[in-house]
């Protein structure tokens, strides 16, 4: 039987103990307490009991604590076997996956795994599990999501203008507008809320497929919607079309919810609707529409994305009364939300100089 290893003598059991107080780590603490047991003359037994380990465990510790310390006693937990690329092959790597695939080189339309395996194998030499390339894409900050959706015609370039130049249209749209008085800024969608509705993830026991309610018919209703980031308010009407008198009652239901002595911006995009002439804009807002096919601009977008997680999804609507309750709830519930509808809502480029 190996004999109980001598410990330093350089500490007192007083001493450890003073340290164990102070310390921040626990399990360095509970460790010290048992060392310090055991200069007390404590069965060593009895000692990796105060320690919760067993008398070979703290034998290990006492190793520690004789080399390096006190700080022999914190966890020095292994960070693995380093990866086999190096840091230029892994910038590579991470700019490849960035980029996508070239179907007509590669011959798929997006990254796999078992594609990246291949991929790394020929251009580094490195042979990889798929296990592993998914842990590596991890760890080079990817994750596995699905894409948004992108018209073929857009332009990054007008994208990226318009918000570079929001704040200069800004003050042309507002010349008209008195000095001094507070602007607010909001922004202005529609979604279709019905019986052909959507599933959402959620959480299941890994192996099964949990099964929701999907309904096959077509009623449906319109939900105008929009946000003030800023003041993480909003205003939604639930209606039967999506037409300009629809447009016409949001637009004064909006003009209702603007500040008292403010003057609203209201983004929205270049629907039909939006750009007649027939509209009779309140005299507290003013338009501006957003480049086409640039949905990623209105933060409602996102806005439906988080409603229809969280309430109208995996639900059947039996009747249509049913289904304008549903989004009339959903909305409710969003407005008591402020903290998400200025989170999920404020854009640096449409909000400088707002909090």
């Amino acid at each position: 039987m190996a004999s109980a290893v001598k410990l330093r003598t350089d500490f007192s059991a007083g001493e450890l103990r003073r340290l164990a107080t102070a310390a921040k780590n626990a399990n360095q603490s509970r460790r010290l307490l048992a060392l310090a047991a055991v200069l007390d003359g404590m069965n060593r037994t009895d000692a990796a009991r105060i320690g919760g380990m067993d008398r070979q465990t703290l034998r290990d510790w006492a190793h520690r604590f004789n080399d390096h310390g006190p700080d022999g006693l914190l966890d020095n937990w292994s960070k693995g076997r380093p990866t086999r690329l190096s840091a230029e092959q892994q910038a590579e790597l991470a700019q490849l996956v960035e980029t996508g695939p070239d179907r007509a080189v590669h011959g798929v339309v997006r990254w796999r795994r078992v594609d990246l395996q291949r991929v790394i194998g020929e251009r580094f030499g490195v042979v990889y599990h798929e296990r592993t390339v998914g842990k590596l894409l991890k760890a080079l900050g990817f994750s596995h999501v699905s894409a948004r959706r992108r018209h073929p015609g857009q332009d990054a370039r007008t994208i990226e203008a318009f918000k570079k130049n929001f704040a200069a249209a800004l003050n042309v749209h507002l010349a008209g507008v008195r000095k001094g008085k507070p602007i607010e800024i909001w922004f202005q969608d529609e979604a279709r809320i019905g019986q052909k509705n959507g599933i959402v993830r959620q959480w299941a026991r890994r192996g099964t497929r949990p099964r929701q309610p999907a309904d096959q018919r077509y009623e449906s209703a319109w939900l105008f919607g929009a946000i003030c980031p800023a003041r993480g308010t909003g205003a939604a009407l639930a209606l039967h079309y999506a037409n300009t008198e629809a447009m016409q009652l949001h637009l004064d239901e909006i003009s209702r919810m603007v500040a008292k002595g403010a003057h609203a911006v209201l983004l929205l995009d270049r629907a039909g609707w939006h750009t007649t002439g027939a509209l009779n804009v309140p005299k507290n807002m003013t338009l501006i529409f957003l480049p086409s096919r640039s949905p990623e601009l209105n933060p409602v977008e996102n806005i439906w994305q988080y409603l229809r997680a969280n309430w109208p999804s995996n639900r059947v609507f039996e009747s249509y009364d049913a289904i304008i309750d549903a989004a009339c709830e959903a909305w409710r519930n969003l407005i008591a939300q402020p903290n998400t509808i200025t989170s999920i809502g404020m854009r640096e480029w449409a909000h400088i100089g707002q909090s």
